[in-house]
């Protein structure tokens, strides 16, 4: 929506019950409910949560993204991918499944949607871009691993080992002969359902096909006494408002924990709501969406739960299910609230086995083999990136390991700056355009006229190599005058700035005149006003197209 519209269009939840789309809503908030209620209680457990936690925290995310978001169709809730890495760095500070472990998840879910809230508020949606396509790949790639380790003990009916992943997968290889064959068929036989129901729609909800299916059989054949374990009585409770009681530096040890999640949520909400746009003909409001999936995380706190995330699965889903508006999602969270309240007691008998199911189907459907594969055809250094995250996401703990990804990422982007270097344009022949020398291409040069660019933001990063550049041309070619081409000068930085004004003089001191042309950002052009740079070059040496400074000032 506009930002000027009126305030009474603003909130999709207030345009949702204007629209009277509830036929399609109702439709794909059933079809959502199905899908969610055993995702959300398998993820509620691969964090080291009671299922209903899992149930509170996807109310509290459909509720606060109908409130605050714009997306019509994202669904926000408890999440996989994010659930393994703060699990695994609460678990540094309290035993899982205590009265402190879920006072610091309580924590976390605050401080999450609190950054969350402000990256919406103060519209930082760039953020979402710290983490590159390789590094974000090897991140599911490294979660995919740490989920099928956590739930192959329970798949196989043997006891969870502990340590550092590699050292759990050595464990587990050496107790592959005690497996229990009951709790493996009923793991697999889920697992099997799933695969089956994705690959012949994704609206069959097969995770609540299997989940009953497995339930029935393990109460019809008594598999409890053959070793099965099961969920057990689930709390019939509502979610009620809840703060944590936490010491000042246990808040303040939160705080790199909270700031990895949110990077990570935002990436993946940025994702979800660009796949799934409200209006094809309209840029995705991102930050809007930050606002959304904040106040979800805000909620999921207040509720006792944990931070959670956009799902593209499920969006996917109220989108294809004939889903207009939020109206889905919140007829989805009126169900599963239904269920606390009512319906607790179907959940007793759900084997773990069956949970643990369908947390492999989700890891092996986040590991994209596909995108994995194209990229390392098409850029091998890169797919280095991919093997590199994935190593330090399984290798380390966890937490740590998804902070040295973005750290990678942001690497990467360095790296790929500085490689920017200086490059000179020649003129297609028969017109006035300069192009960037290609071998393939001839073009023509002028005697005494060198033009170069540098196709990328000048900064304290690449600047000290364009003045090299700049110094070999001037040493080669002696121009007389030497043109700036800059419509790749997006940003320049002081650093830069001040080496501009050193080539400006060594220019004029080798009686080299000097011109600009394109400088199209409006930053740039700013930076040339705040940085004085016009006291070195002239405003009169300022012009629109290369031809037109050769045309003008070339002897």
């Amino acid at each position: 929506m506009p930002h000027d519209a009126p305030a009474k269009n603003s909130w999709p939840l207030f345009r949702s019950l204007a629209s009277y789309a509830l036929p399609g809503d109702l439709m794909a908030g059933l079809t959502l409910a199905a899908i969610a209620i055993p995702e959300q209680m398998a993820t509620a457990r691969l964090g080291g949560f009671a299922p209903q936690i899992g149930f509170f925290a996807f109310m509290a995310g459909s509720f606060g993204f109908a409130l605050l978001g714009g997306n019509r169709f994202l669904s926000c809730g408890a999440d996989s991918t994010i659930t393994p890495i703060f699990a695994g760095g609460l678990a540094a500070l309290a035993a899982t499944g205590s009265p402190e472990y879920q006072g610091l998840a309580i924590a976390l879910a605050l401080m999450v949607g609190a950054m969350m809230l402000a990256s919406g508020a103060f519209r930082l949606g760039g953020i979402a871009n710290l983490l590159s396509v390789p590094v974000m790949v090897g991140f599911l790639a490294g979660i995919s691993v740490h989920i099928i380790v956590s739930q192959l003990p329970g798949v196989l009916g043997l006891p969870s080992p502990s340590g550092p992943t590699l050292e759990r997968i050595g464990v587990l290889a050496t107790e592959l002969g005690r497996t229990n064959p009951f709790t493996l068929c009923i793991g697999l036989g889920v697992l099997a359902v799933v695969f089956i129901a994705e690959r012949v729609s994704a609206k069959i909800p097969g995770a609540l096909i299997g989940l009953v299916a497995a339930t029935l059989a393990t109460i019809a054949l008594g598999l409890e006494s053959k070793g099965v374990s099961v969920v057990g009585a689930v709390p019939g409770t509502l979610p009620r408002p809840t703060l944590p009681d936490l010491a000042p530096e246990l808040w303040v040890r939160l705080v790199p924990l909270a700031f990895v999640i949110t990077v990570v949520v935002m990436v993946q909400t940025a994702a979800t709501t660009r796949s799934f746009p409200s209006d094809p003909d309209k840029p995705a409001d991102v930050d809007r969406d930050f606002l959304g999936a904040g106040a979800g995380s805000v909620l999921s706190g207040l509720f006792g739960a944990f931070p959670v995330n956009a799902s593209p699965p499920r969006t996917g889903i109220v989108a294809e299910t004939g889903g207009q508006s939020q109206l889905a999602g919140l007829a989805a969270g009126a169900i599963v609230l239904a269920l606390l309240a009512f319906g607790t007691g179907l959940l007793q008998h759900v084997p773990d086995a069956a949970l643990g199911g369908i947390l492999l189907f989700v890891a092996l459907r986040i590991i994209r083999v596909k995108q994995i594969a194209m990229i390392y055809r098409q850029s091998f250094s890169e797919f280095l990136l991919i093997v590199a995250t994935a190593a330090l996401i399984i290798v380390l703990p966890i937490q740590q390991g998804a902070f040295l990804g973005i750290v990678l990422s942001l690497l990467h982007g360095i790296w790929s700056t500085t490689r920017a270097r200086l490059v000179e344009f020649e003129r297609v022949p028969g017109t006035t355009i300069w192009w960037p020398a290609h071998p393939h291409i001839t073009g023509e040069r002028v005697a005494g006229v060198a033009v170069i660019g540098l196709q990328a933001p000048l900064s304290f990063l690449n600047a000290p190599g364009f003045r090299s550049d700049v110094a070999k041309v001037l040493g080669t070619s002696t121009p007389q005058l030497l043109v700036l081409e800059a419509s790749g000068m997006v940003e320049i930085d002081f650093t830069a700035a001040q080496i501009l004004l050193d080539v400006f003089k060594a220019c004029s001191e080798q009686g080299v005149t000097v011109a600009l042309a394109r400088l199209e950002s409006a930053r740039a052009q700013n930076a040339f006003e705040r940085f004085r740079l016009f006291d070195a070059l002239p405003r009169e040496h300022v012009f629109h197209s290369v031809d037109e400074a050769v045309r003008k000032l070339a002897k």
